[in-house]
């Protein structure tokens, strides 16, 4: 089985969880990079990232190189803005076509998921999911113990599915 992990990682937190699983399962790693990102500090991001996800928005992508029609099991990952999935997942969930995958997803928030995976899997439709992760600031909190929990998760989704 081949895996990709998908991620979009605003402040790092999400890339740390998206390389320990990775490296967890002999992954290969697709960042998404937004070519106008946000300003990453001050209150404004909260403003200006709320409003992108509720306005639905999908920024452009600097292009990558990678067919996903390769690959068996997706993991994709994301932080969360608005209780939802940031807008360059949105982007690179409404333009590629994902279908027959195993999928794992997985965040990275401050507070609360919300119904990030339930609103991914809307997006993801005609898939197979097994599993699912969230990491409360994976950075601040401990970052080895996150780590670890991202490693753990990663290896029994192979191994419970026999993969």
């Amino acid at each position: 089985m081949k895996a990709l992990v998908v991620f979009y990682s605003f402040n790092g937190n999400t890339r740390l969880i998206a390389e320990a699983v990775a490296k967890a399962v002999d992954a290969d790693l697709l960042e998404l990079k937004p070519i106008k990102e946000i300003a990453p500090k001050g209150f404004m991001k909260y403003f200006c990232g709320g409003r992108a996800v509720i306005m639905n928005l999908m920024p452009e992508l600097y292009r990558y190189n990678v067919n996903i029609d390769y690959y068996d099991v997706l993991f994709i990952g994301t932080p969360v803005w608005a209780w939802s999935y940031a807008p360059p997942l949105n982007t690179f969930l409404s333009t590629s076509k994902i279908e027959d995958k195993k999928i794992a997803l997985f965040c990275c928030h401050g507070g609360v998921k919300g119904a990030i995976f339930r609103k991914m899997k809307a997006m993801l439709g005609n898939n197979t999911f097994l599993g699912e992760a969230d990491f409360k600031e994976p950075l601040k909190r401990n970052a080895d113990n996150n780590v670890k929990k991202a490693v753990e998760w990663s290896k029994d989704i192979f191994k419970d599915n026999k993969l």
